[in-house]
């Protein structure tokens, strides 16, 4: 398998696959997280920021049952985009949650469930 493709069981918290479909799937992002994998581009194999916001998002679509977290993360976003918010991603609760902690790496041991409502 290419290097670029190095596919593994990262931890509990998911699979981690590098791999460039990523980039197509997330919409130009870095990465994206379908539960229970997370899929980064090859270029950030080694930002602990950016595994740690998919991370967050795992937990997120976990603790939803995934169906749920898809059905809530549409509708987020759809309300922002009729509401006019600058950027209807952004406004997305799981969206601010991930972003404000992504920095904290210790903030999935003592994250409590649906914290995302805070935002």
């Amino acid at each position: 398998m290419p290097e670029d493709e190095t596919n593994g069981r990262d931890d509990e918290r998911g699979w981690v696959i590098y791999s460039p479909i990523a980039r197509i799937l997330s919409g130009g992002r870095r990465g994206i997280t379908l539960y229970p994998f997370i899929l980064m581009v090859p270029e950030v194999r080694d930002n602990v920021v950016i595994l740690n916001h998919e991370r967050i998002h795992n937990e997120q679509q976990r603790e939803l049952y995934i169906v749920g977290f898809y059905v809530l993360y549409v509708g987020y976003w759809l309300r922002g985009l009729l509401t006019g918010a600058d950027d209807a991603y952004r406004s997305i609760p799981f969206e601010r949650e991930a972003y404000g902690k992504e920095r904290d790496l210790g903030y999935l041991s003592f994250r409590k469930p649906h914290s995302w409502r805070q935002y």
